[in-house]
């Protein structure tokens, strides 16, 4: 960030009384410019023994696999971005059944939800950021090319605890060490 939304002129990073952070401050009027985590919410999309995935037609990670997922709108809840987030990626209208995965990205600032849902029917189709959205069994999902470590992680999990038939709450940082 470089100029203030309020007035316009320069802003610098500084510690601002009674606050512990860096943050972006007008040096003309003051504002403090506040930047939080971006929340990600999705849907684990289950039919039968089959889950469903979308092939991402947009970058990041362009030609992909990942579960219907993304950023959350203002004013609107967590069920309703999962299942906006679902319509729009994979023309799907799930019940969501509960939270089952909590990822922290702390490094990218990023806070992934994904809930466990049911399909009722197999409809569905892809939307304007997949290219192909498809049903998987387990010895069927395309390991090598789902788009991110969440997608992977959340999968593995449900495919353990369907074995198990126990569908726990996990919550989970996932810490990139910097290259050196």
């Amino acid at each position: 960030m470089k100029f203030c939304s309020q007035c316009g002129n320069s802003v610098s990073m500084s510690i601002p009384e009674g606050d512990s952070r860096e943050r972006h401050v007008c040096d003309d009027c003051g504002e403090i410019h506040y930047q939080n985590p971006k929340i990600i919410a999705g849907c684990l999309p289950i039919y039968g023994d089959q889950v469903l995935l979308c092939k991402r037609a947009i970058e990041p990670r362009l030609g992909y696999w990942t579960l219907p997922a993304g950023f959350m709108e203002n004013g609107e809840t967590t069920l309703e971005g999962a299942l906006r987030e679902t319509w729009e990626e994979a023309k799907a209208k799930p019940v969501i059944d509960d939270l089952y995965t909590l990822f922290n990205l702390p490094q990218i600032s990023q806070v992934y939800m994904f809930f466990l849902a049911r399909l009722a029917e197999p409809e569905f189709a892809a939307g304007d950021e997949s290219l192909e959205v498809k049903l998987f069994n387990e010895d069927e999902i395309p390991w090598d090319n789902l788009a991110f470590p969440v997608i992977n992680k959340t999968l593995k999990y449900y495919f353990a605890d369907r074995k198990e038939g126990k569908f726990p709450i996990r919550v989970r940082d996932i810490i990139r060490k910097p290259r050196s």
